[in-house]
């Protein structure tokens, strides 16, 4: 839902991360490098990439060991739109992976 997608963009560790993602090269980003930047241990970044996948916000794909993360730009075009409505455009919806 809309409230579980703005709880997820509520916290600044969040936030950051997502910039950080889209901001890296070829804009995607691991774990291992998204702590390191953030100054947070990797399973508090894997918590927040997690909570923010589960939102909509983040695709990630697995390579070997590695978890790579990259921004949905569906979800954050939804809230975009939620902001600043454009009139006679439809609402994009936001899927989270969670019921």
């Amino acid at each position: 839902t809309l409230a579980v997608a703005l709880k997820a963009l509520a916290d600044p560790a969040r936030l950051r991360l997502l910039s950080l993602i889209r901001s890296a090269e070829g804009g995607r980003a691991t774990t291992g490098t998204l702590a390191e930047k953030v100054g947070l241990t990797q399973p508090t970044v894997t918590h927040h990439l997690g909570a923010l996948f589960d939102a909509g916000f983040l695709e990630r794909e697995r390579d070997g060991r590695q978890t790579w993360y990259q921004v949905n730009t569906d979800g954050l075009q939804a809230v975009r739109q939620l902001l600043d409505p454009s009139p006679g455009k439809p609402l994009l919806r936001i899927e989270t992976t969670r019921k």
